[in-house]
């Protein structure tokens, strides 16, 4: 009796082990979003770490991890690195590959808790019309054995999808606010240059 369920047991196992080596390794998760806001503004907002607080959708899970900034001020060889005690921020870095202005920038973003792995993640930005920007948020990388088993239980794409999505909108009203202090103080600028009014013409002179 014994023999046969430890036999029952190994077949299912080696059923359960096909099933999931049997699922693809390469995964793709992108959105795209259309933000009321120029190119030039939309790239800066996520060229620079620094930036990301205002509109990350991982940020809000814990404003209290430890956040560490390194490399370059932003652009290419920028590096953010994270360490939280909250299991689903867990901890990682983010490094910036290329960045290709006002094009594209490229990341690698590797995670180190709560499970180890590394992928590499894209925004390209593409002008729509006039102060309109096409955003691209893409992350793609390759699933071991236990994010192929994960991969059965959870939609990946529902799950990271949705915190891009979330993200691109934030990143919108983010870059929407700076486009409009950026035009204030262009407007402000261009008041203070212009020139002072003529002066009129002085009081007629009283007759005698």
């Amino acid at each position: 009796m014994l023999k046969n369920i430890a036999i029952g047991v190994v077949v299912v196992l080696v059923l359960v082990v096909g099933l999931v080596a049997s699922r693809p390794s390469d995964f793709k998760i992108e959105r795209s979003a259309t933000l009321p806001a120029s190119t030039e503004v939309v790239f800066a907002q996520v060229n620079d770490f620094h930036a990301w607080a205002g509109w990350s959708p991982w940020e809000a899970i814990d404003p209290a991890m430890k956040k560490t900034f390194s490399g370059a001020q932003n652009g290419t060889g920028a590096v953010y690195e994270w360490d939280s005690k909250n299991d689903k921020a867990g901890a990682g870095r983010m490094t910036i590959r290329k960045s290709d202005y006002p094009a594209s920038i490229d990341l690698e973003l590797t995670f180190l808790r709560p499970f180890a792995a590394t992928n590499g993640t894209v925004f390209t930005f593409a002008p729509v019309g006039e102060g309109t920007t096409k955003v691209t948020w893409t992350m793609t990388g390759t699933n071991g054995f236990m994010g192929k088993a994960a991969s059965m239980f959870m939609d990946m794409d529902k799950v990271v999808g949705g915190d891009f999505e979330r993200g691109l909108a934030a990143l919108g009203t983010r870059a929407k606010a700076d486009a409009d202090a950026r035009a204030k103080a262009k407007a402000d600028a261009a008041a203070a240059a212009a020139p002072a009014p003529a002066p009129g013409p002085g009081p007629a002179p009283e007759p005698n």
